[in-house]
């Protein structure tokens, strides 16, 4: 039987970064049941179980992801520097413009590592990465989907609890970007940038804890 307090997680990532992403969490969450899934923009897809029930913790656009495939089992949505809509639309003007990532689409198809690597310093991730493992096509249904995404209606339909943890100091998911997105649920967190779960591992695994303690004691979705 799941101890309900220990509910196990699956953890997606967001664009142009892979399952690493959850390491240092990881670490303060020491014998938590974590299954992560690996987007494949660096060559290894994997697609992670799904336990009978589960809490979905999707990072950037992980978390756009999660809230859209959240499947029968899912107890609970963390989302963390997550949007439900990341470019701009007629009735989401705080949006990216679109024509930001139709650049980065184009460019990508010449100089893959160029794109990533621009994206990752602007999100805070000072690191090499390894372009020969770069698969263009992933990272352009990714940019495709960031572009074209829309989970309003997965958001205004939730079923079960969320708790949103975003960074008051995001240069890619803005404040005002979170707001518009999920109105006035998010937890901040003071000084946090684009990734959470990387810079503040500590800070977002005490708010996973404090989730899924609270989730013991709701009742099953109906």
């Amino acid at each position: 039987m799941t101890d309900g307090a220990r509910l196990p997680l699956v953890c997606l990532h967001g664009w142009g970064f892979d399952a690493s992403t959850w390491a240092p969490m990881r670490a303060h969450l020491d014998g938590w049941d974590i299954h992560a899934d690996d987007a494949g923009y660096f060559g290894r897809t994997v697609a992670a179980e799904r336990p009978a029930a589960y809490v979905a913790v999707g990072h950037s656009l992980g978390a756009m992801r999660s809230l859209e495939d959240a499947g029968a089992g899912c107890r609970g949505l963390v989302l963390i520097n997550g949007f439900a809509r990341f470019s701009a639309a007629g009735d989401f003007p705080t949006g990216v413009a679109a024509r930001v990532l139709d650049r980065m689409l184009t460019r990508l198809a010449a100089d893959p590592a160029a794109v990533v690597g621009e994206f990752r310093r602007r999100c805070g991730a000072a690191d090499p990465i390894d372009a020969g493992t770069l698969d263009e096509a992933v990272l352009a249904a990714g940019l495709r989907q960031l572009r074209a995404g829309d989970a309003r209606a997965a958001w205004a339909a939730r079923r079960v609890p969320v708790r949103i943890l975003a960074g008051d100091a995001d240069p890619v998911v803005t404040p005002a970007l979170t707001a518009a997105s999920f109105g006035g649920e998010a937890v901040w967190c003071a000084g946090g940038g684009h990734l959470l779960p990387l810079t503040h591992p500590a800070w977002c695994a005490s708010q996973i804890r404090a989730f899924v303690r609270e989730l013991a004691g709701a009742p099953d979705p109906a």
